[in-house]
């Protein structure tokens, strides 16, 4: 989430020309956002997957002792 308020001020900036942004190429302006985007659709996804896959055998585990006491 970081990176998208770092894009967001960013794009804000060379938007309306203030400071050293207005001369900056619009690459290394939309580059925190395109890093957002692959970090929350790539790295995250494959996260969520590790940790839901391991909360799932967990919970069989629980099922099993809970079924076979």
């Amino acid at each position: 989430m970081f990176m998208v308020w770092i894009g967001a001020l960013l794009v804000a900036l060379k938007w309306f020309e203030i400071g050293p942004v207005a001369d900056l190429s619009w690459y290394w302006v939309l580059a925190p956002l395109a890093i957002a985007f692959v970090w929350f659709e790539v790295f995250e996804r494959l996260f969520l997957a590790r940790v839901r896959a391991a909360g799932t055998a967990e919970d069989d585990a629980r099922r099993n002792r809970r079924f076979n006491s």
